[in-house]
């Protein structure tokens, strides 16, 4: 008799039949759905699937939105319900708490994760800041001058000296790699602010998460449930769902090929997967369809956990081999219209209408289609989801802090590390530049004062040299009078003594008599002829 495959339970049968419903482990890696309405049992869904995983030895991944998840963390106390569903399907519940570690990207109730801003890259972190196609243009020249530079960018505060680094070059740059417009970083800028208010700035930065501690087994072989609390994350939507790309994205790239293994080495739940595909641009979207096909092949299953398989696009609705529908309901045309693709989308029971029976469903019941050895989709099953082992509802916070206080990672990531990166070298570069700046303005203001003092020296020099000629000069034309004085007679006295003037006077009165004497002779001669 051949050995049945490993597998996880998933629970019983509704119809005659009673047939144990099942997931294999071997074909776990071909991804899945968790989808219905709220409060159809979901999360209890997500609950019983990452634990039965955990006992099998393969580490999870999932997100805790509503907060209720955390209680895999805690062993379950059963009523007489779960126990009586559990007798029902010949399970003896076992409670027992899963190997849990916490995570939360504000550090608040997990231990923090954070990454760099390199290793986001423009694509993704266009979509966490809503960026234009423009402005993730502009983003891709940042990061592009920054490899050429080899600067650092780990944190926002590098991005935003980057930013204003580029600003300042934008000719420079333009020329290079095309027109950086200003009016470009500006909105750059203000899209990283209302980040950070978000509290996305604890997201970057460092120690950088090392994927290693998400794929651990606890010592008894069982596989670490990593819980991420996403209550307050859910505030931020595209931060949260570029975060899941990321760290789905890391996960390819670093992981080995291995195709098909007998068990996944990592499955990772995506709960509110519709918040990844809500106004995503074609390029993330053709991201996204290429990480979950060819992830399989690095033995990562995905699980999108949603209220209506229709939130997921078609392209990547094709890789989700198994199903697990909980109750919808239809009372729109377009909710009648998802409620049909949803139907559609299972392997035919000739024992129920599909669409019927998943309006039909209680709390805790499902539509299940799991694949078969073969890789082929089995017929479709009402099913009643077995009880967990684990507490159905939250941990308590002392009942958080004391699995974060026993935690392998405890102490790794607490303390964040900010070591030299962009901003410190953009800042030196500008210091240097400032001091160089400085120093060319002190020795221009220092030549402009020698300047103006050889100048205000040469005014007090010719001057001098102008009042010595003049002196020269006076000297000369006094030197010349002397010598002219020298050589000239001596001039008698022009003062007359007493006796001068009455000889004077004498002569001046006899002379007068005399002339006028001569006169009357002769002219009284001249009258008588």
């Amino acid at each position: 008799m051949t050995e049945a495959a490993p597998s996880l339970f998933l629970g019983q049968s509704l119809d005659d039949d009673k047939l144990a419903q099942t997931l294999l482990l071997g074909r776990a890696n071909r991804h899945g759905v968790v989808a219905g309405a709220t409060g159809t049992g979901k999360t209890v869904t997500l609950q019983i699937m990452a634990q039965g995983f955990s006992d099998a030895g393969v580490p999870v991944f999932c997100a805790d939105v509503k907060g209720d998840l955390s209680g895999i963390c805690m062993s379950g106390s059963p009523n007489e319900k779960l126990l009586a569903r559990a007798a029902g399907m010949g399970l003896t519940l076992t409670p027992k708490a899963a190997p849990v570690v916490f995570w939360d990207l504000y550090g608040q109730k997990g231990h923090p994760i954070r990454t760099t801003v390199s290793e986001i890259g423009p694509v993704m972190l266009a979509r966490m800041l809503n960026l234009s196609e423009v402005q993730e243009g502009v983003l891709s020249v940042v990061f592009h001058v920054a490899d050429k530079e080899g600067l650092l960018l780990l944190d926002l505060d590098d991005l935003r000296a980057m930013l204003a680094h580029v600003g300042e070059n934008a000719e420079r740059i333009g020329r290079e790699v095309g027109n950086v417009a200003p009016v470009s970083i500006a909105a750059i800028q203000r899209a990283i602010l209302q980040l950070e208010q978000e509290g996305g700035a604890a997201f970057f930065g460092e120690p950088a998460l090392r994927l290693e501690d998400m794929l651990r087994t606890s010592l008894d072989g069982r596989g670490q449930v990593n819980v991420l609390d996403a209550t307050r994350l859910m505030n931020s939507p595209r931060l949260y769902a570029a975060f899941l790309l990321w760290l789905l994205s890391e996960l390819f790239e670093q992981l080995p090929e291995v195709g098909d293994p007998d068990k996944p080495r990592l499955v990772f739940f995506f709960d509110e997967a519709h918040l990844l595909f809500t106004d995503a641009p074609d390029a993330l979207r053709q991201k996204v369809e290429q990480v979950v096909r060819l992830i399989r092949s690095k033995g990562v299953g995905v699980y999108f956990v949603t209220q209506n398989p229709a939130d997921i696009p078609d392209s990547v609705l094709a890789q989700l081999g198994n199903r697990i529908q909980h109750a919808l309901r239809a009372y729109t045309p377009a909710e009648q219209k998802g409620l049909k693709a949803a139907s559609q989308s299972f392997r035919v029971n000739a024992a129920f209408d599909t669409a019927e029976a998943i309006q039909g469903l209680g709390v805790g019941e499902a539509l299940v289609s799991t694949l078969d050895e073969r890789g082929a989709p089995r017929i479709v099953a009402r099913t009643a989801i077995r009880p967990p082992d684990s507490r159905l509802g939250p941990a308590t916070d002392a009942e958080r802090a004391a699995v974060m206080a026993a935690s392998p990672v405890r102490g790794a990531y607490d303390t964040p590390i900010d070591r030299e990166s962009a901003e410190e070298v953009l800042a030196a570069r500008r210091g240097e530049a400032d001091k160089s700046l400085a120093e060319a303005k002190l020795a221009e203001a220092q030549a402009k004062a020698d300047a103006a003092a050889a100048k205000e020296a040469d005014k007090a020099e010719a001057a001098r040299l102008k009042e010595q000629a003049r002196q020269q000069a006076q000297y000369e034309r006094d030197a010349a009078r002397a010598r002219t004085q020298a050589r000239a007679p001596a001039r008698r006295s022009t003062r007359e003594t007493p006796i001068e003037a009455a000889t004077k006077s004498v002569l001046r009165t006899a002379g007068s008599t005399i002339t006028r004497e001569l006169l009357r002779g002769l002219l009284g001669g001249l009258k008588r002829r």
